[in-house]
């Protein structure tokens, strides 16, 4: 265990003035707080918070930071409390530490929609002060560096959470170093047979070749020499996960894979990174598509570097990266580079990226409206993949992720670029909106007035903020269409006894239905959670609803023969039979008697219990009422209106609409599934035939497929 004098020599080796008095008054507070807790291992508790302690001195980090860390458990683990700690360390420590506590109360590995609940609780604990996860980073690092002393179910869902959530922010914060061993170390949970034989192959690489590292080094080093180029050469052997990673994206063996070395040049000046890079190509075959400038193109979390891949000794293929120190830095330790101190002094430094820029941008996102579970999904896939850069016309670049596509480059650009876009060029020349982009392109996004976004969009987007928008949009045309829908139902809703369908009215139905607002309740009615008929019966509860011949559309009871007296009756949900279909009854000892039309295909169920059909027909006046539903599936053109003239012909054949969705959706067309109101057969066929000779039409069908084959 560290001591106390060992931490406050780490910190002043590189502040000098450190607040030593402050160091020493948070290690005894936490020894303290800590003294009779043990960790798994059985040595003493407070040994992690001074291991999370030093992690963050190789950071570099301010006082405030590594006080935090001595301190983040004692809130939630030991009798101090949250005054205790601002009282005898400040309000800002006191917040640092109440912001690492919550986040250790969040359980990540939740079920979904829990764990995109608390992963933006993360975010915006996060977002208030990046530090808050700079400890919660270094405590993770910690706690699976020591992991193989807990429960083997313990031990995985802790490792699948770090490389879930925690690796990947390491990496979008800029932490590169942190990432790679955090998911290394979750990977020898997870998977440790793999990672055990990429070890094995290792050993028997360098058996056979003897460790090229040293060789490597001295030969970039003499390159480097001849070209009178200053610089720090460090090799490497890639980590386990690393190779792992790659070979299964590739899907290649270990003996097929190249470059398992990597190597780094340090340099002085931007100037000397060129000149190291030619140095290394003139020495070296540079390996066709394979480099990459991340100086003039910096990734989004401030990661500046060239990359190259060359054939290097004995035909093994080599990555080299080269930059200077200054961005070596903030690709070692990202975001923590703007607490960094240097000589004692906050060490400014031009490479590092604001911290907070992403974080806000996806905690707005999450505010706009976004469902927990899509917000997650978008959070990941911005925080896994790397990037493409494209330009715009005018020479602008933008930064995608790799695998997006011009509609996510229209919206990077702005919500009302990507809502309008209806074509593209790339390079000059059109593309379909689902190309890939890749890096250097020049892209140009046509638009009109008129346009809106389309579902299929959806499906080609990439980024998380494309995706978001076109949900956003979606959402208010379907708005705006169901509100329209809902007009009609209601109007025709109340035609029926005569009344009219005026705003007092609406207003008066709404409240009594727990509506906000007249768009809010038509908006119910359009999407089939509240029907016409509960709008009228808000507003005139005793008027009896006809069908325009004088017949009552209230039923008063089941109206078929051949159940016995007192047997509870229901109609299938799924064959919905009507007066004039040959109907059969399921006998249900404890739900009764169930209606089934001749060629319902769930009869097929029952084929081995005859006993239980009865053989029923329809009462006399079964017609009189227009009470019987029955269900259409309809194949309607993907066009303006297209819902309300469908409405529209059926309230003219004086059928009711008891509910309506949209049960699949394309660019030309929607398949619509619609209950109806109707007296018998004839009437609904009726509706049909008025259907069918509309050209908006292309198909009217009643469903008789058997549940199962549809979800199929």
């Amino acid at each position: 265990m560290i001591r106390q004098y060992e931490l406050v020599d780490l910190v002043k080796a590189y502040n000098p003035d450190a607040d030593e008095a402050l160091l020493n008054r948070a290690y005894v507070f936490g020894a303290k707080a800590h003294a009779d807790q043990q960790r798994a291992n059985g040595e003493p508790y407070f040994g992690h918070p001074l291991e999370v302690a030093k992690i963050l001195t190789e950071l570099k980090l301010d006082d405030a930071t590594i006080v935090t860390a001595l301190l983040h458990d004692t809130v939630e683990d030991t009798d101090a409390t949250r005054e205790q700690v601002e009282k005898l360390f400040g309000k800002e420590i006191a917040q640092l530490v109440d912001g690492v506590t919550k986040l250790g109360q969040l359980e990540l590995s939740s079920k979904e929609t829990a764990q995109a609940e608390n992963f933006r609780k993360l975010l915006l604990a996060m977002s208030k002060d990046v530090r808050v996860l700079l400890v919660k980073l270094a405590d993770r690092l910690h706690n699976m560096r020591t992991i193989n002393y807990l429960r083997p179910e313990k031990r995985v869902r802790i490792a699948r959470e770090t490389m879930d959530i925690f690796a990947p922010l390491a990496g979008r914060m800029g932490m590169q170093g942190m990432r790679d061993e955090l998911e290394d170390l979750s990977f020898a949970v997870l998977n440790p047979d793999a990672r055990v034989s990429i070890m094995r192959r290792f050993l028997t690489l360098k058996k056979q070749t003897g460790d090229l590292i040293p060789r490597i080094t001295e030969e970039i080093e003499a390159a480097l020499k001849k070209q009178g180029v200053e610089a720090l050469v460090i090799g490497r052997e890639k980590r386990p996960y690393a190779i792992w990673r790659k070979m299964e994206a590739k899907k290649i063996s270990f003996e097929q894979l190249s470059d398992i070395y990597g190597f780094r040049i340090v340099t002085k000046t931007e100037i000397d990174c060129f000149r190291a890079l030619g140095a290394v190509h003139l020495t070296w075959r540079l390996v066709p598509g394979r480099f990459k400038d991340y100086i003039s193109g910096p990734k989004a979390n401030g990661y500046r570097s060239l990359h190259t891949t060359v054939i290097g000794p004995e035909a093994m293929r080599v990555e080299v990266q080269i930059r200077t120190q200054e961005m070596h830095e903030v690709a070692e330790t990202g975001v923590a580079a703007h607490w960094a101190y240097k000589d004692g002094k906050r060490a400014e430094n031009r490479f590092a990226v604001d911290p907070f820029r992403w974080l806000r941008e996806l905690v707005n996102r999450f505010e706009t409206g976004d469902a927990p579970q899509e917000f997650l999904e978008h959070a990941k896939l911005e925080m896994f993949h790397d990037q493409v850069f494209c330009f715009t016309p005018k020479g602008d670049v933008v930064g995608l992720p790799k695998g997006a596509t011009p509609i996510d480059f229209a919206y990077a650009i702005h919500t009302d670029i990507g809502d309008s876009c209806v074509g593209v060029k790339v390079n000059g020349q059109r593309v379909p909106l689902w190309t890939r982009l890749r890096n250097g392109q020049t892209v140009e996004i046509i638009r009109a007035s008129a346009q809106r976004p389309s579902p299929v969009w959806e499906e080609m987007a990439f980024t998380g903020k494309a995706k978001s928008a076109i949900r956003r949009a979606l959402r208010h045309s379907a708005r705006s269409e169901h509100i329209a829908l809902g007009r009609q139902i209601v109007k025709q809703a109340f035609a029926r006894i005569d009344k009219e369908s005026n705003d007092k009215a609406m207003e008066t139905a709404g409240r009594k239905l727990g509506c906000r607002s007249i768009d809010d309740l038509l908006e119910r009615v359009g999407a089939a959670q509240i029907t016409g008929r509960q709008v009228v019966e808000a507003v005139y509860p005793t008027a009896p609803v006809e069908d325009g011949q004088g017949n009552s559309l209230r039923a008063l009871g089941p109206p078929v023969r051949g159940v016995r007296r007192g047997a509870a009756v229901r109609m299938c949900e799924h064959c919905r039979p009507i007066p004039g279909d040959r109907i059969v009854g399921i006998a249900k000892d404890s739900t009764g008697v169930v209606v089934h039309a001749i060629d319902c295909p769930l009869l097929a169920e029952h084929e081995d219990s005859l006993a239980t059909w009865l053989d029923l027909r329809w009462d006399e006046d079964a017609d009189q009422s227009a009470d019987h539903v029955a269900r259409i599936d309809l194949t309607v053109a993907n066009e303006p209106g297209a819902l309300g003239i469908v409405c529209g012909l059926i309230g003219e054949q004086r059928a009711n609409i008891d509910n309506i969705m949209v049960t699949d959706r394309k660019p030309d067309f929607f398949i619509v599934r619609v209950d109806l109101e109707v007296r018998d057969v004839k009437h609904l066929a009726g509706i049909v035939t008025s259907l069918e000779a509309q050209a908006i039409v292309n198909d009217v069908m009643r469903p008789r497929a058997h549940p199962a084959d549809e979800a199929a």
